[in-house]
């Protein structure tokens, strides 16, 4: 990972404040084709009452729109908190080529916290790294879940 990397966490992490302003979970993502953002999203499921409004999923939808197919075997993904199994089931169906993520999840995270779906033998398996700028990711869940309490 390298400052590249990093400036666009960033930016994934300036969506994850967005959803917190909006008393969402604060998780940020976006999906880059080369150095261009290709679309960005947070978590909307309090917003939209749906489970389905994670952040990653509303990244991938708007990306596919934008570029005219469901493939983004071009594309990288950058999430703050590490894909839960819906999550990674969509990065896997929409054979994003590299997964990089902010804070690792003990409770719900696919990428090697609970299982590691992307070990397993479906017919895609994104390069993954895990950690970029995952104390500031989880600072932000943190104070989110302390001020709900």
């Amino acid at each position: 990972m390298d400052a590249r990397d990093e400036r666009l966490m960033r930016l994934a992490l300036e969506e994850a404040r967005q959803a917190m302003k909006e008393g969402e979970v604060p998780v940020g993502a976006l999906i880059v084709r080369g150095d261009e953002v290709i679309s960005s999203a947070h978590n909307l499921r309090e917003t939209r009452k749906t489970a389905l409004d994670h952040a990653e999923c509303a990244a991938i939808r708007e990306a596919c729109e934008q570029l005219g197919g469901w493939r983004l075997h071009e594309c990288e993904l950058f999430v703050t908190l590490e894909p839960c199994p819906m999550c990674a089931g969509a990065v896997i169906n929409a054979r994003i080529r590299r997964l990089v993520y902010g804070a690792s999840d003990p409770k719900a995270g696919c990428c090697g916290s609970v299982t590691d779906l992307f070990s397993l033998p479906f017919n895609h398996h994104p390069q993954v790294e895990g950690g970029l700028l995952a104390e500031e990711s989880a600072a932000l869940l943190r104070a989110f879940f302390k001020a709900r309490r």
